[in-house]
C-alpha cells in the first residue's frame, strides 16, 4: 500500500493492500478501497462508499457525496463501485437517498470526463458513460449500454442491454435493449449493429432483432398487439424475450 502523506484517510476506512493513493486525496468515513486499485491526486471519496479491486480514479473526480436530492436529511445510505471500472477527471458520483440505500456501479465500467450519476442510479457492467453523460436519480442503465457525450438522461429512465444514446440526446422515455436512439427527444432510430456485432451476436440473431423493431417501433400498433405480431411471427431466443419484457414492463414508455 502506498498512501501519500498529503493524503487524508479517515481511522474507520479500510485500505486493501496493493492500493496507491496520490497528494491531497481524501477517503471518506466507513469506506473501503479494494487490492491494486489505484486513486490518483486530488480525488474525494466520500463516507460509506465501496470501492472494488483494480478501479482506477483520475483526479478531481468526487466518488460518494452526498445526494443533491432535496430530500436526503443525511441518513445512511451507500455507494458501490465495481471491480476494474475506470473514473476519469471531475466525475462525480452520489451516495442514494433513503435510509440504507446505495448507488451502484458495475463492473468494467467506463465513465469518462465531467459524467454525473445522481442518487439511486444502477449502472450495469460494462457501461460506457461518455464526457458530461448525465443520469438523474434512479435511473437503470443494463449491462453494455453506452451513454453518448453530454446526454442527459431523466430520472426513472431505464436504458436496455447493448442499448447507445447518440450524443446530445434528451433521454426522457426508456431506451429498449440493442437500440440506438437519438435526439430530443431521443427515439428509437434503429438497432446498435456495431454494439451487437462488438458483443458478438450473430448476424441472424440481429436479423431478427432488426425485424422485432421494425414491428415494435415502426408498424403504429399498440404495443400489446406489437408484442404479440413478434412473439407469432419471429424465432424466439433469451434476447428476444428479454427485449419484449423490458418493452411490456415499462413504465415511463418507450421513444417510438
Amino acid at each position: 500500500m502506498s498512501v501519500h502523506p498529503t493524503a487524508i484517510i479517515h481511522p474507520t476506512a479500510r485500505i486493501d493492500s496493493d492500493v496507491q493513493i496520490g497528494p491531497y486525496s481524501i477517503v471518506g468515513e466507513g469506506s473501503e478501497i479494494g487490492k491494486g486499485s489505484f486513486i490518483d491526486s486530488h480525488v474525494v471519496i466520500g463516507r460509506d462508499t465501496f470501492i472494488g479491486t483494480d478501479v482506477r480514479i483520475y483526479p478531481w473526480a468526487s466518488v460518494g457525496s452526498d445526494s443533491q436530492d432535496k430530500k436526503f436529511k443525511g441518513e445512511k445510505v451507500y455507494a458501490r463501485i465495481g471491480a476494474r471500472t475506470v473514473i476519469r477527471e471531475f466525475v462525480t458520483i452520489n451516495r442514494g437517498t433513503g435510509e440504507d440505500t446505495a448507488t451502484l456501479v458495475g463492473e468494467d465500467c467506463w465513465i469518462m470526463a465531467y459524467a454525473h450519476v445522481a442518487h439511486n442510479c444502477r449502472v450495469g457492467s460494462r457501461v460506457i458513460i461518455a464526457n458530461v453523460g448525465t443520469l438523474a436519480g434512479h435511473v437503470d442503465i443494463e449491462d453494455g449500454a453506452v451513454i453518448g457525450g453530454l446526454s442527459a438522461v431523466h430520472q426513472f429512465c431505464k436504458i436496455g442491454t447493448l442499448a447507445i444514446v447518440g450524443g446530445c440526446s434528451k433521454v426522457v422515455q426508456d431506451v429498449p435493449p440493442y437500440a440506438m436512439v437519438d435526439g430530443h427527444p431521443a427515439v428509437v432510430r434503429t438497432i446498435n449493429g456495431v454494439g451487437l456485432t462488438r458483443s458478438g451476436m450473430n448476424q441472424e440473431l440481429q436479423k431478427n432483432i432488426k425485424k422485432a423493431f421494425k414491428i415494435l417501433f415502426r408498424s403504429k400498433l399498440t404495443v400489446a398487439h406489437a408484442v404479440s405480431k413478434v412473439e407469432a411471427e419471429i424465432p424466439t431466443s433469451p434476447e428476444m424475450e428479454h427485449l419484449l419484457e423490458f418493452v411490456r414492463a415499462s413504465e415511463r414508455g418507450i421513444g417510438r
